[in-house]
């Protein structure tokens, strides 16, 4: 019997090590293939139309004392916030000759928010640094982006200019920037 628990013993040892050794070698051995990847279906469908709506953007008018809209097609924003960063960021564009912007050339829109019914609008510093200055210019760039907002987004009540994310008191020490603005009839005709 003692021989006999020695061989059963030697032989579970053997089939142990052996197990073992497979385990540790046998993916050394066997290559898994790869798994199957579907190659990309293509589609002849063409692509969806990005929603557009039209908006009314706002340009020096002819006389250059003013304002003067001019209907633009602009992304479809799913919600007010997203809608205003559309138009905003169609303003912020070069215009076409003959239409002259009001908004200093390299000016970016940082971030826009609508929030208990007005809307926030931080631009890049460039609205300041480029400013030529003026009480005229200031009406008509502050305006500008004022107009956008309210003539395209109704329910916004006022718009808050920020620069660089700060409040500033004006952009070029004519027009008091430390509340919400509202349009204004005497820039936009």
């Amino acid at each position: 019997m003692p021989g006999r628990a020695i061989v059963v013993g030697a032989v579970g040892l053997l089939t142990a090590v052996l197990a073992w050794g497979l385990f540790i070698a046998l993916p050394r051995w066997v290559a898994l293939p790869p798994p199957a990847v579907e190659p990309p279906v293509e589609s002849n469908a063409p692509a969806a139309p990005e929603r557009k709506i039209k908006a009314r953007l706002f340009f020096v008018s002819d006389d250059g004392h003013g304002l003067t809209g001019v209907e633009r097609d602009v992304a479809f924003g799913a919600d007010p916030t997203a809608q205003a960063r559309a138009i905003l960021e169609a303003q912020l564009t070069s215009p076409e000759p003959p239409l002259l912007s009001a908004i200093p050339s390299g000016t970016t829109l940082r971030a826009v928010f609508v929030a208990n019914g007005d809307a926030y609008v931080d631009v890049s510093s460039e609205i300041v640094s480029g400013h030529p200055g003026g009480t005229l210019s200031e009406s008509l760039t502050i305006y500008t982006l004022v107009a956008a907002v309210k003539a395209n987004l109704p329910a916004v009540g006022g718009v808050q200019i920020l620069v660089n994310g700060k409040e500033v008191d004006t952009l070029a020490g004519h027009i008091d920037l430390r509340q919400p603005l509202v349009t204004s009839p005497t820039w936009v005709q």
